[in-house]
């Protein structure tokens, strides 16, 4: 039996878990957000505020990094995965912040379908997030978030492309591509936190 004079300070995984449950709550709103023409922006600062709360539990972690001992995984991989998952509110409100400020009144192809693997991938990275403990089911999950990254680079493919064909005027086109942009960015974000997920698993099975 091994024994430890120091014990390891488990609370990180709480904390992960307190992350990625507020990046979905952030992803819900982003979501509802574009559901209606024109977008409801009273969403906006309610995003505001979750990535706000996202930063506070990212800087906690880090902050009780430097002061413990012991730690349930490698304190490189608690570093990149606390830093990945505020990556991925930080995309999120970016988006609905873009969106706000240009008060876009009619969507276009793209916003909505990319709102949505959002939200999808949000909640594969919480289900990863929950699994990391116990190691059980996170490639899978990993392998998901990959997959729906790859489905949002094909719709924001077509969005700018129907976007330059069908958009006459350069500054709307400009406007768009920056929230078609922020927007794809997100699932990238996502899978950042995939890719570290992975790689603690593959380090510590």
């Amino acid at each position: 039996m091994k024994f430890r004079l120091i014990p390891k300070e488990e609370k990180f995984y709480d904390d992960f878990a307190a992350m990625a449950d507020r990046i979905v709550s952030g992803a819900t709103l982003l979501e509802r957000m574009v559901s209606t023409d024109p977008p409801n922006w009273d969403m906006a600062p309610q995003i505001k505020q979750v990535e706000h709360e996202c930063d506070a539990l990212c800087h906690d972690i880090i902050q009780r990094l430097n002061s413990t001992f012991v730690t349930p995984i490698d304190r490189e991989d608690i570093h990149a995965l606390a830093k990945s998952l505020d990556d991925v509110m930080d995309a999120v409100d970016a988006a609905a912040a873009v969106l706000r400020r240009y008060r876009m009144t009619s969507l276009r192809y793209g916003v909505r379908e990319l709102a949505s693997l959002i939200w999808q991938a949000t909640m594969q990275v919480k289900v990863a997030v929950e699994a990391l403990e116990k190691r059980n089911g996170v490639h899978e999950r990993a392998v998901e978030i990959n997959r729906l990254e790859n489905s949002a680079d094909e719709v924001w493919d077509e969005a700018l492309r129907r976007l330059f064909e069908e958009e006459p005027d350069a500054l709307t086109v400009m406007k768009w591509k920056e929230v078609l942009d922020l927007l794809e960015e997100a699932t990238d974000r996502c899978e950042d936190v995939a890719n570290v997920l992975a790689s603690v698993v593959v380090k510590h099975g």
